[in-house]
């Protein structure tokens, strides 16, 4: 079979498919729950990646190249087909608007389904879960022929939890040192009360409560098999820098925003873009097309509604072909070997978030949201490459905790055994988000601020990030 047959199979790029997607759109008010996505014919086009070389640093790409500025093609009246001679621009966001008569569902109106570990079909030793608040409620999950137990029926259920708790154990008889699981407490720290047992919901399956410390054992084990390189800027490319992997990934948030992608596909998006540039050079003019590419393959991944090809073409204002976009996923699925499962700050920030929810009066919304937005500012820093996943993931809880409470102790020893990180552990990382927070209101790269000022995030914006953090909040506890 001709390769561009198998890529067009596996984007799943024909037409036919853009007039399912469509027709989805049309029947959202008899289907309550489908994630809606706006089709490129209606939705407002969005102005793309205008001067990627950052002309406020353009000494520094001068001195790493000589080749002249490149420029992504600005919005056009209508699309066409022939290649547009580009033309230079200003880096700035817009506001994306969604027209009135287009029905759109927000995913805070579903609940989430997808806790399974995805494993890749090479030998992919990574796996992460996805414990997302959205979920499909199609009539697949309605089936006649399964018998559910009455919640009423109180000693059925209380047999189902002991057999459970007592036979589903898969990390195995002999203990993981340095395990977060919540049977590996000592008995006497349990009693006393200092450290809260938070898996105890094990009638709501979202939670796993039986499987859960198994699980983030798992992506602690393997969350650095899946990292890319922390000096690829330096060492392998010759025609970017980390100034132009910002404004791409600056410009994702927004795409990912306005498509209503879930927080995994950005997260997995910048992952698979680091790990593809860690070992291969690229030309500035396609990182805007191993933007959308990495974009498309995380959407296949996450999504219930993936976007099509063509929707990747229309937001570059089809500076790219169909066929180039292609070419470039099959490129990054190859070089990845498949391996598309990989341990990101998202997946262990439900779990810290969730920790921490237990042990304070916070708000559980603006906890979550902040942490969100401290982690997300990550994303756009080369420099955070240095940090494991579930390290960025537990400094942005301290962080935000830090913020919404700043005269008490954010870390205590419940956070410490479930993450297993120790607040002397979090100090490099904590002080570099803290920096981040406190200049993201001056960033020429306001993608993610403007996202996280809006009312289904709380504002959380706008909260006084205090200038200094103190220096007794860093030290080990034991009691």
């Amino acid at each position: 079979m001709p390769a561009h047959n198998r890529r067009s199979s596996f984007s799943s790029s024909t037409s036919s498919s853009l007039a399912k997607r469509q027709a989805s759109l049309a029947s959202s008010t008899n289907n309550v729950g489908k994630v809606m996505v706006v089709p490129p014919h209606l939705a407002k086009k969005r102005a793309p990646l205008g001067n990627l070389t950052n002309l406020k640093n353009a000494s520094h790409s001068a001195a790493k190249s000589s080749v002249p500025p490149p420029v992504m093609v600005p919005c056009a009246t209508k699309a066409v087909k022939t290649r547009k001679a580009p033309t230079l621009l200003d880096v700035k966001t817009t506001s994306v608007v969604v027209p009135s008569n287009v029905t759109t569902l927000s995913r805070t109106d579903a609940t989430a389904i997808s806790s399974s570990m995805a494993v890749s079909p090479t030998k992919s030793d990574g796996a992460s879960v996805s414990m997302d608040e959205t979920m499909s409620t199609c009539d697949s999950f309605k089936s006649p022929d399964v018998e559910y137990v009455d919640n009423n029926d109180v000693p059925a259920i209380d047999s189902v939890e002991r057999k459970t708790k007592s036979s589903l154990c898969i990390s195995g008889h002999v203990p993981i040192k340095g395990s977060i699981c919540n049977r590996d407490v000592p008995a006497e720290m349990e009693t006393d009360g200092r450290i809260i047992d938070v898996d105890t919901d094990f009638m709501d399956p979202q939670q796993c409560a039986t499987i859960a410390c198994d699980i983030y054992n798992h992506l602690r084990a393997s969350e650095a098999k899946k990292r890319p390189s922390t000096d690829f800027i330096e060492k392998v490319q010759k025609d970017i820098n980390s100034n132009m992997r910002a404004i791409l990934i600056d410009w994702l948030v927004e795409v990912a925003e306005e498509y209503r992608l879930v927080p995994d596909t950005l997260y997995l998006t910048v992952n698979y873009i680091d790990r593809y540039l860690s070992g291969n050079s690229m030309d500035r003019q396609r990182l805007q097309l191993l933007g959308v590419a990495c974009m498309m393959i995380a959407s296949k991944y996450e999504e219930i509604c993936a976007p099509q090809v063509e929707e990747f073409c229309y937001i570059t204002d089809n500076t790219y072909f169909k066929e180039e976009v292609l070419q470039m996923e099959s490129s990054v699925l190859n070089y990845l070997k498949f391996e598309m499962t990989a341990p990101t700050p998202k997946c262990f920030l439900r779990r810290f978030v969730r920790v921490a929810r237990g042990v304070d009066e916070v708000s559980s919304m603006q906890l979550e949201c902040l942490s969100n937005f401290i982690a997300e500012l990550s994303l756009l820093e080369y420099n955070m490459l240095c940090y494991a996943p579930s390290l960025i993931a537990a400094s942005a809880v301290f962080l935000a905790k830090f913020i919404l409470l700043p005269t008490k102790r954010p870390w205590d020893l419940t956070l410490q055994h479930y993450t297993h990180y120790q607040p002397s552990d979090l100090v490099d990382c904590v002080k570099d988000l803290h920096r981040l927070c406190c200049n993201s209101h001056s960033s020429s790269l306001p993608a993610i601020r403007e996202k996280y000022s809006q009312h289904k995030y709380k504002h959380v914006t706008t909260k006084y990030c205090p200038p200094t953090i103190p220096t007794e909040f860093f030290q080990n506890r034991t009691q």
